[in-house]
């Protein structure tokens, strides 16, 4: 008799925050067209390439409506004429001039240097030397302001189109056209410009449909998070904080108001985007972070939800919790399970965080044959010490699906193509999806459910430190203000006022703040929260408080994968 298969779902979570200023206003960072180019392009190409492998892909709702929304631009530019609400896709097109100031066009080249130097910049030696020129010999990461004023319109122009190359997924960068271009190498037409804004229409335009036609066929299972990615349990209960960090520092708001009724409406609308991009419901809630509580999880079942998932360190500290012991056999073996708590009927699954983090930062420096030799061992091991049940089990690996691959070769291609290929004909892994693991892998009790994130166990991520406290105060306030006023205001500025606020609740704002994050990103992720805020009161009529001007953190740290990602487990 043959030796029963293993199951593993690898989840790929696809998220992206609210980068427009305001609901449509100006983008402020360009990461959802690049990572759509780049990353959900290129898995989809994986996937499409392996038809026998299966998984699941989450996407965020606010990520699928501006993918939507740059396909519509791209589409319209080269149509019509249309600026578009990107600046620097409008430096792409020719719509806006190259600056002639120093400020600005340092700040162009500063915007070009946001990529991986040693995989996305150093194998192209056009792009490198760009970027060398407008440096002091001395000191790689200073701009010499005195050659700014000698580079030509050609040089930036030469530069953004490198740029938006190098952003491009392998399979992109397969086109012949892209080909002319990287052999090309320099001296870019708008001619060129305009047939590579031509490459990021087709991309972007097919981008959702080809992951929908993934499910038609079953290959693929498409997930949610709601609606803005909020932390939901925070949303409901600001103590929940309590839980896995009991001497934690609470915001100075008590809690936030009127939470719970928030995360159903995260919910609820996030299920109505779902529907009209993938014309499904979801089976499956990825919680904004892996983050849940029992009044979170116990929340899905109000949609029907089959299952959820979070991190190890939940599962951890929830079977402490629960008076079970970790290092017993018998109780390790929950971790591979389909766990359930009392008077909830969504399935929880937990994250291998061990699996999951070899892959989001430590194969990033293997060679690809090795990676995925490794990788399939572990899940071979996995499947030993669970030889001696008859009941099924699954091993959870769970992590981004974009922010990974800027560290390895050719933006992971080569491992993912081998790994999906090694699983799909292992005699020993079956792949498939949670949806199908919740109907037949082992069901067990989880008596108690200790609140927290895939990070860490805890919360801490988003709540507990001084900048990310005075941040939720904020947005409490800003609540607080939109309850007192909203009944003034009009059907349609009541739903862009909701809307609004949705966008300022998302979980991202406060997961940059803090000294261990880049300087420049947390100034990036503290000015535009700000301004969501400062919107919303405007939409509310009301005057914008003067704190709102004033910066909530500084950050200055150097977090690792500059700070895009985090392990499961700290240290």
């Amino acid at each position: 008799m043959p030796a029963k298969k293993v199951k593993l779902v690898i989840c790929w979570h696809m998220h992206q925050p609210w980068y427009r200023e305001s609901i449509d206003g100006q983008f402020h960072l360009p990461w959802v067209y690049l990572h759509a180019l780049k990353d959900y392009a290129d898995m989809a190409s994986h996937l499409e390439a392996n038809p026998n492998m299966q998984c699941v892909v989450n996407f965020t709702p606010v990520l699928l409506e501006q993918i939507e929304d740059y396909g519509v631009q791209c589409k319209n530019w080269l149509k019509t004429g249309e600026a578009f609400s990107d600046p620097l896709l409008n430096y792409l097109a020719g719509i806006t001039p190259i600056p002639k100031d120093t400020e600005a066009r340092e700040e162009l080249i500063r915007i070009c240097l946001r990529a991986n130097a040693s995989q996305m910049i150093h194998p192209y030696e056009n792009f490198s030397r760009l970027l060398e020129t407008a440096r002091i010999e001395n000191d790689q990461s200073v701009i010499d302001p005195k050659q700014l004023a000698y580079l030509n319109d050609q040089f930036f122009y030469d530069l953004l189109t490198w740029y938006h190359i190098v952003w491009l997924g392998y399979s992109v960068k397969q086109l012949p056209i892209i080909q002319g271009m990287i052999n090309k190498g320099e001296f870019f037409t708008a001619e060129d410009r305009t047939q590579l804004i031509q490459v990021f229409e087709q991309v972007m335009n097919k981008l959702i449909e080809r992951y929908r036609q993934l499910a038609d066929k079953d290959q693929v299972e498409l997930a949610m998070t709601p609606y803005a990615h909020p932390i939901m349990p925070l949303l409901i209960d600001f103590k929940s904080m309590h839980d896995a960090l009991p001497e934690a520092v609470a915001p100075m708001s008590h809690n936030y108001p009127g939470g719970y009724d928030r995360a159903v409406w995260h919910m609820e609308y996030g299920i109505e985007v779902f529907e009209r991009f993938f014309k499904r419901r979801p089976q499956g809630i990825w919680l904004s972070e892996g983050a849940v509580s029992e009044q979170a999880v116990k929340l899905l079942d109000r949609f029907d939800i089959k299952w959820t998932a979070s991190g190890e360190g939940v599962w951890h500290n929830s079977s402490y919790l629960s008076d079970l012991d970790v290092n017993d056999p018998e109780t390790r073996q929950n971790l591979f399970s389909c766990n359930r708590l009392e008077k909830a009927n969504a399935c929880l699954f937990f994250r291998d965080d061990g699996l999951s983090d070899l892959i989001g930062f430590e194969y990033q420096s293997w060679n690809p044959d090795d990676a995925v030799a490794d990788f399939v061992n572990h899940v071979h091991n996995i499947a030993k010490f669970l030889q001696h049940s008859d009941d099924e089990h699954v091993v959870s690996v769970i992590l981004d699906g974009e922010n990974a691959w800027e560290y390895y070769p050719d933006n992971g291609f080569h491992f993912l193509n081998k790994l999906f290929k090694a699983l799909s004909e292992s005699k020993e892994v079956e792949t498939c999806t949670f949806a199908h693991a919740s109907d037949s892998c082992c069901s067990v009790s989880l008596p108690k459910l200790c609140a927290g994130s895939w990070v860490y166990g805890s919360f801490s991520t988003w709540i507990g430190e001084q900048d990310k406290n005075h941040g939720w105060d904020l947005l409490v306030a800003a609540k607080q203000a939109y309850d007192k006023n909203i009944g003034h205001l009009t059907p349609e500025e009541k739903q862009h006022a909701q809307l609004q606020l949705a966008v300022c609740e998302g979980s991202d704002w406060f997961w940059w703040f803090g000294d261990y994050n880049p300087s420049d990103s947390v100034r990036d992720f503290d000015s535009l929260y700000r301004l969501q805020l400062q919107h919303l009161y405007q939409l509310l009529k009301l005057e914008i408080p003067d704190t709102l001007f004033k910066a909530i953190s500084e950050g200055g740290g150097d977090a690792e994968n500059a700070g895009t990602m985090r392990r499961g487990h700290d240290g």
